[in-house]
């Protein structure tokens, strides 16, 4: 299971935290994902972060937003800066090599 946390409310030029923490000591040695959804639209990709250390951002998101993991705690972590109100979106946590999905927080960015 994933267990995604850490959206709501903050203000364009702000910062907030997501984690996603994962059953079993598993974070460590699988490719975590976060992705993003606003209503009418598809879910995006938002940023990866595989077991060897690589991560991947989407372009919208680079020098933005990081990803990281703490393998003692089976979590990952979406640090988010400089939101703007396109950032608005139900943010999902997914482990694909798990097909495991979070069940989403919310992320409101008001301008």
């Amino acid at each position: 299971q994933l267990q995604a946390s850490g959206g709501g409310l903050v203000q364009a030029g702000g910062s907030l935290t997501l984690s996603c923490t994962v059953s079993g000591s598993v974070v460590g040695i699988i490719t975590m994902e976060w992705h993003r959804q606003v209503p009418g639209k598809l879910r995006d990709f938002v940023a990866q972060s595989t077991a060897s250390g690589k991560t991947d951002y989407a372009d919208s998101v680079k020098d933005r937003f990081t990803i990281s993991r703490d393998g003692a705690k089976n979590t990952v972590f979406l640090q988010m800066n400089n939101l703007n109100p396109e950032d608005t979106a139900v943010y999902y946590c997914y482990a694909p090599g798990l097909l495991l999905w979070g069940q989403g927080t919310q992320v409101t960015v008001s301008s």
